[in-house]
Order: C-alpha cells, then sequence, then structure tokens
C-alpha cells in the first residue's frame, strides 16, 4: 500500500519521508541483503562514499555561487589576530604557556 503523503511528494534530494527503497532507487548509496524469512536479523550495506559526495553537493549548494572561501579564510585569520589582541598582563601569560605547550599556533601562522 502506498502512502498518501509519499504519493503527493515523490523523494528529492534530502527528503527524510522518503522510503528507503526510493532513496536506494535514486542514490544508490545503500541496501538491505540477507533478510533471512523470520526477519530478525539482516545486513544493512551502507556506502559512506556515495554519502559523502552528496553531503559534499549539498554543503555546495547551500553555499550558493557567492561565497569565497579565500575571502573566508582570510576573515577567520583577522578574527583569530583580533581575538588575542590588547590581551592584559595575566591574558598574555596564559596565551605565552599555551603556544609553547602547543595548543595555540604563534601569531601570525594562522
Amino acid at each position: 500500500m502506498t502512502d498518501p503523503a509519499h504519493a503527493a511528494h515523490p523523494a528529492g534530494p534530502g527528503d527524510p519521508n522518503a522510503p528507503l527503497s526510493q532513496v536506494d532507487a535514486t542514490y544508490g548509496i545503500s541496501r538491505l541483503t540477507a533478510l533471512p524469512a523470520d526477519g530478525t536479523h539482516g545486513t544493512f550495506e551502507l556506502d559512506l562514499g556515495g554519502h559523502e559526495a552528496r553531503r559534499r553537493a549539498e554543503v555546495l549548494a547551500a553555499l550558493g555561487d557567492t561565497w569565497d572561501p579565500v575571502a573566508a579564510l582570510a576573515d577567520e585569520a583577522a578574527a583569530q589576530r583580533l581575538l588575542y589582541s590588547g590581551l592584559d598582563a595575566d591574558q598574555q601569560a596564559t596565551y605565552d604557556m599555551l603556544v609553547a605547550a602547543g595548543v595555540l599556533p604563534p601569531a601570525g601562522q594562522d
């Protein structure tokens, strides 16, 4: 029997309500095998490579055409410099200790 909600709205990318069989047919990334007649145990195979490729495609689609990774990294480096600027003596000593321990990168190595 077909669920009316699925019949009215066919599964598309990212549809959490899509039946597994439809997701399998669309993406070919997972399947249920070796299901015994009593239904107590089965083997579920999951192709993580296919899922990862789909996840990356969805992330890039969500970021859109205007996302500039170079600018994003430059902004992140500027934020790091700002975060550790203007420290008082105690804060600077703590920062220096964390840099010496390898917890934080030295200033200028963003």
